[in-house]
């Protein structure tokens, strides 16, 4: 083997030693900090700068220590000359053994040296040692001064009263208020520490977006997960009955979209596509049921929609203030309850990811004109994207049409909404992609008249009675008026919040015109629901629905309100950085305050104790296939267990005048409604009481009187009751 010849030496006898950049070294003393921020400067623990450092790797700590004259020894030292343990301060004193010659060419010691007398101790090293520990206070006082630390600080806080309040979340014993009195003062105090953090962080979001990003996922899972981690059962009704399909998919490996089933539970085989994934998804993690992972769906989903709605907002803004602002909003004011495992949920992530492909990829040539023209546009306005050809645009549909097929496979609306929105854009030049929109209404369509086409038609035999009933198509279902205070302070917030978010959003389609001229088409597509309300309800939903579908725009809206231009300068422009600095921080708890009541305020009826579960699964297993199931309505857990068994009426789910006459005679009135011949059982749970008091079906105090007439009632006998629920058994025959 060729050895290595002397290491060529300096003019001060010390080899020439790598500069502290290629070290590693000081980068962090070196690297100027964000937003035009000086370096720290060094301490005097750190030692005199000196100069051109001569000094080994190990020297990170003390000064310059005299030149070790063995290290002129000749070819004998081409090794190392110093040991492993010379990794504290600088160079050690002069070690006579290491001038021993050949026989020391490698390392001076060996490893026998470790076994001997105790080595007396190296000064140079104990120096070393206390350099590199005042270098590493140096680097910690560093870090807390920075603001990174100060972005940080809100985050862990918040974490740790987050993880402090969830054993005292007393879910199992809610009452009129859900969880809103039953979550402690410091998880309120971990989501306002959490908002606080974030405007923070907005100061640095477009040098440092990774700390919005985190707040915005925190903020998430903080509002999103408790259910998730503390409940013991599914939450949600529809949750359930979803749960309950997939199981059914599972169990008989097809779909019968032919076969007639009592609900409207035919449409669910007629558009299967996401039971069907979620089916992969139990097989893929080994699970028994979609159960195992279904309260986790709203996370999930959230986390998922983040980046889509950066994507989004990008394509209309280059201010990352305001782009991380319309997410944090779009959270706060997706209250609607529809981000559960459920179709509509699925299709909804996939037809905004259509949507952000076609704002940024399927431009027209020369349809920009001035809109590329900096000056011409609101500071925080983004350049509109490139052009795309005629032939790149065919590719992009090629790519597409899974996703839009995919959203026609799995659900109704959802392809609705999107010709809605395509159409939209349809009437600005730069998107005016008249094959994007045949091709997805000519999917939608060819879907309706084969898969769909039962409830298709029926869909279309309903437009003669519902069609331009705007004040009709408008209601949220058969409800009346919420009863009590806590069903009030729900109905209440919905309505503030979409006040809220509608006036913010007006606001600055006033007050900034130049930011409107280049994002019309986010504000034409959250415009695009609205006509809905002329043609269909959607079984009491449409009002959620349209809210739902205009919402990315105008949470973009409202926080281009709340956000001042950045660089604009004048009287004015300072008067609007002044108020927002107040106004946003004001108006996000704000906001805060309205997501909590209209998300958690109904908690009573979608939470069902494990005992409640258990009872109505015995309540079907005990009655004969083919029976009738009565229930007051179809929201509690386990509603549509087997549900290709048996027959459900769910009595209250009608107009509250015709409830009211029930209530007069409930035994006669269900009677009245049962089939002669068939067997009938009726079901009524706590959950079901909640659901009743809060959509309004009944009076207060109605249910609670509608279960005392029917176990009087000779026409019906008892056959289970408990604090989970009453179970009876119709008894055809009995007269009275």
């Amino acid at each position: 083997m060729q050895r290595q010849g002397p290491a060529p030496v300096t003019g001060g006898g010390v080899p020439p030693q790598p500069a502290a950049a290629d070290r590693g070294e000081g980068r962090e003393a070196e690297r100027p900090g964000a937003e035009g921020e000086s370096a720290p400067t060094a301490t005097a623990a750190d030692g005199p700068p000196g100069p051109a450092r001569k000094t080994g790797p190990a020297d990170s700590g003390g000064g310059t220590a005299p030149a070790d004259p063995a290290r002129k020894a000749g070819p004998a030292h081409s090794g190392r000359e110093t040991g492993p343990a010379d990794s504290g301060g600088g160079t050690a004193p002069a070690d006579p053994a290491r001038k021993a010659g050949p026989a020391h060419s490698g390392r001076e010691t060996g490893p026998a040296d470790s076994g001997g007398g105790t080595a007396p101790a190296d000064p140079a090293r104990e120096e070393g040692r206390a350099g590199g520990g005042a270098a590493a206070r140096g680097r910690l006082v560093a870090f807390v001064r920075s603001p990174d630390a100060l972005d940080l600080a809100p985050l862990l806080l918040a974490a740790g009263l987050w993880l402090w309040a969830l054993p005292g979340i007393d879910f199992r014993d809610m009452d009129q208020f859900g969880l809103l009195d039953r979550f402690p003062l410091v998880y309120y105090a971990a989501l306002v520490v959490l908002t606080g953090g974030f405007v923070l962080t907005l100061r640095r979001a477009g040098t440092v977006p990774l700390w919005p990003a985190t707040y915005c996922a925190a903020m998430l899972v903080a509002l999103k997960a408790p259910p998730a981690i503390l409940y013991d059962s599914v939450r949600y009704a529809w949750a359930s009955k979803h749960d309950a399909i997939i199981s059914r998919l599972l169990a008989q490996g097809t779909v019968h979209p032919g076969t007639e089933l009592s609900g409207g539970m035919s449409a669910y085989d007629q558009w299967p596509g996401f039971f069907s994934l979620d089916a992969a998804l139990v097989r893929a993690f080994g699970v028994d049921a979609a159960a195992s992972f279904i309260n986790w769906a709203p996370v999930a989903l959230g986390l998922l929609t983040v980046p889509v709605l950066i994507l989004v907002y990008r394509t209309f803004s280059d201010d990352w203030r305001l782009v991380w602002t319309g997410v944090w909003i779009f959270q706060l004011a997706n209250w609607v309850g529809q981000d559960y495992l459920s179709p509509q949920g699925f299709s909804y992530l996939l037809y905004l990811t259509v949507f952000a492909v076609v704002v940024r990829h399927f431009v027209l040539p020369g349809s920009a004109g001035a809109l590329r023209d900096r000056a011409a546009l609101d500071p925080a306005a983004a350049a509109v994207p490139p052009p795309t050809t005629t032939r790149q645009r065919a590719v992009a549909v090629l790519f597409l049409l899974p996703v839009i097929a995919t959203i026609n496979a799995s659900h109704q609306l959802t392809p609705v909404m999107l010709c809605a929105s395509l159409f939209a854009l349809c009437l600005t030049r730069r998107y005016r992609n008249l094959g994007l929109l045949a091709v997805t209404g000519l999917t939608m369509l060819v879907w309706n008249l084969t898969m769909g086409r039962e409830l298709f038609l029926e869909t279309l035999g309903t437009l003669r009675e519902k069609a331009g009933d705007l004040l009709g198509n408008s209601r949220p279902g058969f409800a009346g008026d919420p009863t009590g205070p806590g069903p009030e302070l729900v109905g209440s917030a919905n309505i503030l919040m979409v006040l809220a978010l509608g006036g913010l959003a007006v606001a600055a389609v006033l007050l900034r015109r130049r930011l409107v001229r280049s994002a019309l088409p986010l504000l034409l597509t959250a415009a695009a629901p609205l006509p809905a309300f002329a043609v269909n309800d959607y079984g009491g939903e449409m009002i959620f629905r349209v809210y739902l579908f205009g919402l990315p725009g105008a949470a973009f809206f409202a926080a281009a309100a709340l956000v001042p231009a950045a660089g604009a300068a004048g009287r004015a422009a300072s008067i609007a950085r002044r108020t927002a600095a107040v106004a946003l921080p004001v108006t996000l708890v704000a906001m805060l305050a309205g997501f909590l009541p209209s998300y958690y305020g109904k908690e009573g009826m979608h939470y069902a104790p494990p005992g409640e579960t258990a009872l109505t699964r015995r309540a079907f297993d005990r009655a004969p296939e083919g029976a009738l199931i009565l229930a007051a309505t179809g929201a509690f857990a386990d509603s549509y267990y087997r549900y290709d068994r048996y027959e459900r009426w769910f009595f209250t789910e009608q107009e509250v005048d015709e409830n009211l006459r029930m209530l007069k005679d409930p035994a006669g009135y269900l009677a009245g409604g049962i089939p002669a011949g068939r067997p009938a059982y009726v079901i009524l749970t706590p959950t079901q009481g909640e659901a009743v008091i809060g959509e309004g079906y009944l009076p207060e105090g109605g249910f609670a009187r509608l279960g005392v007439a029917l176990k009087a009632s000779p026409l019906f006998a008892v056959v289970e009751e408990s604090r989970y629920g009453l179970v009876l058994r119709y008894r055809p025959t009995t007269t009275g």
